[in-house]
């Protein structure tokens, strides 16, 4: 039996900031009823790796030639509220190039576009919840939200746990990002829980004279869960 959530309750972030607009068309306009969890949301459906080829998971060999930018190793562990691996699962992302700009018909701003870089790859969690990417450090990017406003560098994640109360849809940034006080998506994330958006930078990743390496943890739900920014 569905029940009110509780007057009060925290959420992270929330479904209504005013400072990014689109949540004022997007939000919930009545209040949110918690559904009983039954053997559908807990068991299933699963999502598996159909379709999931070892090469996605390199962005940079994706077409004919190399793609301009800072080469990058983006890798880190898909897990549950009490710290378990989740193996076997998809984890998908999609960022902007080196320049800023997608490789999408939506995204008109004056940036160039890169023939070599499509921006998506995919990749299947080891046993242990290891997920990897080779790709290319995404630029920062205007949009209209608000005057002069731009998105700290990121790259998006998808994933896919065991149950649809696992599904998590976020965004990576990157340390010491100057943008991140400018920008009202991340600051819609409460400032306790804004460390687990940023990646790390991490030398036993990096590979000598090829890509830096940055982790990145993904954890999909409990107290200490990644915070949901799609």
């Amino acid at each position: 039996m569905a029940r009110p959530v509780p007057q009060g309750l925290a959420l992270d972030p929330p479904y209504d900031w005013p400072d990014y607009r689109s949540t004022e068309l997007r939000h919930p306009q009545r209040p949110l009823l918690v559904l009983p969890e039954g053997p559908t949301e807990l068991h299933g459906p699963l999502f598996g790796g159909s379709g999931a080829q070892p090469g996605d998971a390199d962005l940079t060999t994706q077409h004919a030639g190399e793609p301009l930018g800072e080469r990058i190793i983006v890798t880190g562990r898909l897990l549950d509220g009490s710290g378990r691996p989740i193996g076997g699962q998809l984890v998908e992302v999609w960022q902007a190039n080196a320049a800023g700009r997608y490789a999408h018909r939506d995204d008109q701003h004056p940036a160039p576009l890169d023939p070599n870089f499509t921006g998506a790859g995919r990749a299947l969690t080891d046993p242990d919840g290891t997920y990897r990417f080779v790709t290319i450090k995404p630029g920062a990017y205007p949009w209209r939200n608000h005057p002069n406003a731009w998105r700290p560098a990121h790259i998006h994640f998808s994933v896919f746990g065991r149950a649809f109360t696992e599904r998590l849809v976020t965004q990576m940034y990157f340390p010491g990002d100057p943008l991140f006080a400018f920008d009202p998506i991340f600051s819609s994330v409460s400032e306790r829980a804004r460390g687990r958006l940023v990646s790390a930078f991490d030398l036993d990743t990096t590979v000598e004279e090829w890509a830096l390496g940055y982790t990145f943890d993904v954890v999909v739900n409990g107290h200490l869960a990644t915070p949901r920014t799609d």
